[in-house]
């Protein structure tokens, strides 16, 4: 009967490192996924804080917009109207919005349309 050789020493810890190495590489996987979700999340959260600020400026101004992007956690970063087709009393607002790192722009147009009055003479 053979004796069994003895494993060399060389062959011997090297599950530790590896185990650590893994380890290392896991946790800066989730650490990155949990950074790439937060901003998602925040670039989500200016979208929509740009669409109502936008909107709020098209309908009232320059100071609900402030107020709406504010109530939806984002700060307004800057704010412009521009008359558009002529007498129509068209106004195109642009916004920009930022909620914490992600920063988002959104366009809202007010068009007022006049109409003639109801005749009311032959009703």
């Amino acid at each position: 009967m053979k004796a069994r050789a003895r494993p060399e020493p060389r062959d011997q810890g090297q599950a530790a490192p590896l185990m650590v190495v893994m380890l290392l590489v896991s946790t800066l996987a989730v650490v990155a996924t949990v950074e790439i979700g937060r901003f998602l999340d925040e670039s989500a959260r200016a979208r929509t804080a740009a669409d109502a600020a936008a909107l709020a400026g098209a309908a009232a101004g320059r100071t609900e917009a402030a107020a709406l992007a504010a109530a939806n956690g984002g700060v307004l970063l800057s704010y412009t109207e521009q008359e558009t087709g002529g007498d129509s009393g068209a106004l195109l607002v642009t916004v920009a919005v930022q909620v914490g790192r992600a920063s988002q722009t959104a366009r809202a147009e007010r068009l007022v349309e006049w109409t003639a009055p109801p005749d009311t003479a032959h009703n």
